[in-house]
């Protein structure tokens, strides 16, 4: 296994729609290891196969203290959302910045596993929001979209100053 690098905002790859899975492969399941084992480096509770450089549509999730409750969605699609919570999230790929953010409180979604099988996942409260922030990345969105103009300003600015400082 191995720790992949983690895009950072404003890299125009972040944008990149992912494609579909189509192969089912060890090197899929090798690549899904790799991911967990980047989002364990980093501190992390997701991570999207875009946010690594690779556009398909990948997902790994792990919110467990004990990092023993790995979820992996491949091809994932949102086919039920209910109620909406506010949430502050974060993401590997804007260090340090959280905002708020309101997302669906409930999700229901159908995937596939690493070895192809199709299967539905329902997830609420903290992992509803992982899921959708995460497949959010796979369409080439990230959290900062759902903020006003004003807010996203001020969290894109207090990013560059991070940068400077630790430059």
């Amino acid at each position: 296994m191995s720790v992949l690098t983690i895009l950072e905002f404003p890299d125009p790859r972040l944008r990149t729609k992912a494609a579909p899975v189509t192969a089912f492969d060890d090197a899929l399941k090798q690549f899904v290891a790799d991911m967990f084992e980047t989002m364990y480096a980093a501190n992390g509770v997701g991570l999207a196969a875009t946010q690594v450089n690779v556009h398909q549509q990948v997902l790994v999730i792990d919110m467990s203290e004990e990092r023993d409750q790995p979820l992996v969605l491949i091809n994932a699609e949102i086919v039920e959302k209910e109620g909406a919570q506010v949430y502050q999230e974060g993401c590997l790929s804007f260090p340090g910045l959280y905002a708020d953010v309101t997302r669906a409180l409930k999700v229901k979604v159908k995937a596939q596993d690493v070895d192809g099988q199709p299967f539905t996942y329902e997830a609420e409260g903290p992992l509803a929001v992982a899921v959708q922030h995460e497949m959010d990345h796979l369409a080439g969105k990230v959290f900062v979209d759902y903020l006003s103009s004003l807010k996203r300003s001020m969290l894109l600015k207090r990013l560059e100053k991070q940068r400077k400082a630790s430059a």
